[in-house]
């Protein structure tokens, strides 16, 4: 079965389908929810909305709760499925290690810190998205720093992402600690993950880092592949091997904080879906990164619109992923014991 996906037509299926699909799951998740509105309403509403046609159906409730709830909503899960997937793989693919990713290397912590940071003890008006990306940049420089020179580099990376990520959740409950009721209550629901909060003017701020930072890590297919490989095969395929690496984690951080900024931590997206998509079509990370970004957007709008249909109240997605992440990242464990290629 994977050997037929990974050549042939099974495989140019796949990538077409892996395309489509979270625009498909996009349009059916916006007639979910508390309040039913029914598929055809919500293509009549879209239609009306790109051809600027019927005013009054674009003021009634339904519209309302389509565009201005439900649409800003799932567009940042979609986002962030893709961002956390991408990431995910790229650092995995660096690394030359399926255990890594964002949430272990202490970047989610990192960048929770520097949002939640913000948004407690700065204005509102600043965005949080610039102390997010600043604080998770530190903590994947800090697990760098530590874990040099190590004897096993990636057993100390896990281990020193760990710490970091340690660090950063006490720094995070000190903000907690400091914060005012109000300003605690809200900070709690958003430090578990979630996309109900969203509102255009915060994907105004975040979106474009994430489709820019996205757009780059997907033209680095190649680079990936070669620095994949040891140092000198890559250096003899004319890359400048700590430059290329500097530039990776930089992009990775940037989608990571800009989604962390908006939607809180939210885990194990990065570490489940790139090993999935290897599962299917290889290491080739010009076939792999794409992947990872549909499945990862898929899988974040499937998520997000389960817990709409089946949850009374607004269940936090990052506590799903965290049930679904742990018991996969236990198994990635006992596996890893074996070589990964």
């Amino acid at each position: 079965m994977i050997g037929s996906i990974r050549k042939g037509p099974n495989r140019r299926l796949l990538i077409v389908g892996t395309v489509f699909l979270p625009l498909l799951l996009l349009v059916l998740s916006l007639s979910f929810g508390t309040y039913a509105i029914s598929l055809k309403e919500v293509l009549k509403i879209i239609l009306a909305k790109v051809a600027g046609l019927k005013p009054d159906l674009l003021s009634s409730p339904e519209a309302n709760i389509v565009l201005n709830i439900r649409l800003p909503r799932l567009i940042l899960a979609l986002l962030a499925g893709a961002a956390f997937s991408v990431s995910g793989a790229s650092l995995q693919s660096l690394f030359r290690n399926p255990l890594v990713n964002e949430y272990i290397l202490g970047v989610s912590f990192g960048a929770g810190f520097g949002a939640a940071a913000s948004l407690v003890l700065l204005s509102r008006t600043f965005p949080p998205q610039l102390l997010a990306f600043a604080c998770g940049l530190l903590a994947v420089v800090l697990v760098l720093l530590i874990s040099e020179g190590a004897r096993n580099t990636m057993f100390a990376v896990l281990l020193t992402g760990i710490i970091v990520s340690a660090l950063f959740q006490a720094l995070l409950s000190a903000i907690e600690f400091v914060a005012s009721p109000y300003a605690l209550q809200s900070l709690f629901f958003w430090l578990l993950g979630s996309f109900s909060q969203a509102t255009w003017s915060d994907l105004l701020w975040s979106a474009p880092l994430i489709i820019a930072g996205l757009g780059f890590l997907l033209n680095l297919g190649w680079r990936l592949n070669a620095l994949s490989l040891s140092d000198d095969e890559a250096r003899s395929l004319g890359l400048a091997v700590k430059r290329e690496r500097i530039l990776i984690i930089c992009l990775t951080t940037l989608i990571t904080s800009a989604v962390v900024a908006i939607a809180g931590i939210i885990g194990w997206v990065g570490l489940i879906v790139p090993h999935a998509v290897r599962g299917l079509v290889g290491s080739d990370n010009r076939l792999v990164l794409p992947l990872s970004a549909g499945f990862g957007a898929s899988l974040m709008l499937l998520a997000d619109s389960l817990i709409r249909i089946f949850s009374p109240y607004e269940f936090p997605v990052g506590i799903l992923t965290n049930l679904v992440g742990i018991p996969f990242f236990l198994y990635l464990i006992k596996k890893s014991r074996a070589s990964w290629s």
